[in-house]
């Protein structure tokens, strides 16, 4: 992707942040708060017992010196750490429906981190490639999300792989207590399965796996070119070769299937997004899909 100019990244940004207001608004924000619990419950106040109140509850210690029952009121701790890990690999910088997945992955930062801001949420970043390419501390306000989202836009990194168990392993670092982790990438990596175990014991993981059309499908187009965006490897292919564009999809599907059977095995939610569809509504799907899940 090429360098954006300030003005056009203002201009992005500024898109970005109408949008993300809007869902978080209408959709998320509500369905953000149901699913995402705090870490535990605070001690508020002892107040005098009403009908209705819970036997369990009563504090007999205030209710022998008062000489009428009282009970003790707790508040859930709703303030957590929500912590994007966002792969800024050359081949997330690819698209051929409007927009690169590294945009859509702007996006969907901005949706997120907004409604935990909103739950009144710290929100950190890190940006990755083969190498950890920068780490956003943790914080809280409007201010900081937009600036993540900058991040995530306009960073130029100097990796052009991908390395995900570096990320997720460098979370036990600058992570000490139970955080909400999404990990957006196009998952076109491999070896990061032990981190992904250990981080996800840890941690609340989410994966959003974030494709473009062509990575599914080819179009029967004659001749391309193709580039390998992080090896630089190129190839020639006949579009027109049937057979070829069944194997292709074939291939699509199994590293789908794959990635879809590892993240089962450690636990972890998947959302699966891509740069031809509108992402609201998978979103709220899966909100929905989760909180059914937490109220069994």
């Amino acid at each position: 992707m090429p360098e954006i100019d300030l003005s056009t990244l203002q201009s992005k940004v500024r898109r970005i942040e109408i949008v993300s207001n809007r869902l978080v608004n209408e959709r998320v924000a509500g369905e953000y708060h149901s699913v995402f619990k705090g870490q535990g419950i605070e001690f508020e106040e002892v107040r005098p017992y009403i009908h209705g109140d819970e036997i369990r509850s009563i504090d007999w210690n205030v209710t022998a010196r008062a000489g009428a029952p009282h009970v003790k009121r707790y508040r859930e701790e709703r303030e957590m750490t929500v912590f994007f890990v966002v792969d800024l690999s050359s081949s997330c910088r690819f698209g051929t429906r409007g927009e690169f997945k590294s945009e859509l992955m702007a996006e969907i930062t901005a949706v997120l981190a907004l409604a935990a801001i909103a739950n009144n949420d710290r929100v950190g970043l890190l940006l990755a490639t083969d190498r950890l390419e920068m780490v956003v501390p943790p914080r809280k306000g409007r201010r900081h999300v937009l600036r993540l989202v900058r991040d995530v836009l306009a960073y130029e990194p100097e990796g052009t792989g991908t390395d995900l168990a570096q990320a997720l392993d460098h979370l036990r670092h600058v992570l000490h207590h139970r955080a909400v982790v999404f990990l957006i990438s196009d998952f076109f990596a491999g070896g990061f399965e032990r981190s992904l175990a250990v981080c996800s014991r840890r941690h609340d993981v989410i994966a959003i796996a974030v494709e473009d059309p062509f990575e599914r499908r080819l179009p029967e187009a004659g001749l391309i070119e193709m580039i390998d965006a992080e090896s630089g490897a190129a190839v020639v292919i006949d579009t027109a070769d049937r057979a070829l564009r069944r194997r292709y999809e074939l291939e699509a599907e199994r590293r789908r299937s794959e990635r879809q059977s590892l993240l089962r095995r450690y636990e972890v939610d998947l959302i699966e997004l891509s740069t031809d569809r509108p992402y609201d509504s998978e979103l709220v799907a899966f909100f929905k899909r989760r909180a059914r899940r937490l109220n069994r």
